[in-house]
């Protein structure tokens, strides 16, 4: 059994304001993201190919909060966070606070690789990617007329739900290849309007993203300091493994959780069975999951 479950955040998105033609935009933005880690899997690839290309997807999509089209930060510029985690050996590699790199999961993934680190930051993370020979680009390649209107809407006092359309959040994967092996990998640009130099839970192992073979995969979405708090990803993780806890028990146990210190979002998962869990508790959650049984899932 191989699978793959993708998500494009979660928020507070009202159903009557993502009009017909946006939604499907979405949906194929999310397909396509879906079918490329799939398609890795389906060749006999790796778990760990199959959520870096999902997420590369993802990041080169201007309809999601990640890479280009990611939220701005209070002075309207770009930063942006990315983490990748494979289960088997539990490397891990993340990056924080660029401004420049085209690829984040890349330079993330890289990171776990080529250096003898696990988190590379700011202007550090970004010579490491001209080492790399990476693609840099502008900070000005990454913001959308959509983001610069959020930006506004914040600073005027308005939720950025009241947005038509309204931006939407960090993009994830998780995934089991044919030989049983886990991977997450997760990449945002943050929430719209803070402070510079802010970083969330997708690039802090064990909060937003997170991996171990025999127990699951973690891909999480929403404000990140309640997750970190939790140490979301791994107490999932830690459900399953050290209480024999299912996946979704785990996962409602882990959102019961958050909400207890006032948070919201939605998480990912995938087990070592490849049995697939994908829940939230804002109002919606862009996600897909797609298996070798047969499984292959969209929604809003």
């Amino acid at each position: 059994m191989y699978a793959i479950a993708i998500h494009g955040g979660a928020g507070d998105l009202p159903r009557r304001m993502l009009s017909g033609e946006r939604a499907a935009l979405y949906r194929d933005g999310l397909a396509s993201a879906l079918d490329s880690g799939y398609e890795v899997l389906e060749r006999g690839g790796s778990s760990l190919d199959a959520v870096t290309a999902a997420v590369g997807v993802l990041e080169d999509n201007p309809l999601f909060n990640a890479g280009r089209g990611a939220a701005l930060t209070c002075e309207g510029a770009v930063e942006l966070d990315a983490a990748v985690m494979e289960g088997r050996q539990q490397r891990a590699g993340a990056v924080a606070a660029v401004r420049h790199v085209k690829s984040p999961i890349e330079l993330a993934r890289r990171v776990m690789e080529k250096s003898r680190h696990v988190l590379l930051v700011g202007a550090g993370a970004e010579e490491f990617a001209l080492e790399e020979g990476l693609a840099l680009v502008p900070n000005a390649y990454f913001r959308t007329p959509e983001r610069r209107a959020e930006l506004d809407a914040l600073r005027g006092g308005r939720a950025a739900s009241q947005l038509v359309p309204s931006p939407q959040g960090t993009v994830g994967a998780v995934a089991r290849d044919a030989a049983g092996n886990l991977a997450a990998a997760t990449s945002t640009g943050g929430v719209a309007n803070k402070r510079t130099g802010r970083v969330g839970d997708s690039p802090i192992i064990g909060a937003g993203t997170y991996a171990r073979n025999g127990a699951c995969a973690v891909s999480a979405t929403g404000r990140g300091e309640h997750f970190m708090r939790i140490v979301a990803a791994h107490h999932l993780c830690a459900a399953v493994e050290y209480r024999g806890l299912a996946l979704q028990e785990a996962m409602r146990e882990t959102l019961a959780r958050l909400g207890e210190l006032g948070g919201s979002g939605g998480l990912i998962a995938v087990d070592a069975a490849g049995r697939i869990a994908m829940d939230f508790t804002t109002e919606g959650m862009f996600r897909g999951a797609r298996d070798s049984a047969g499984l292959r899932q969209i929604a809003l």
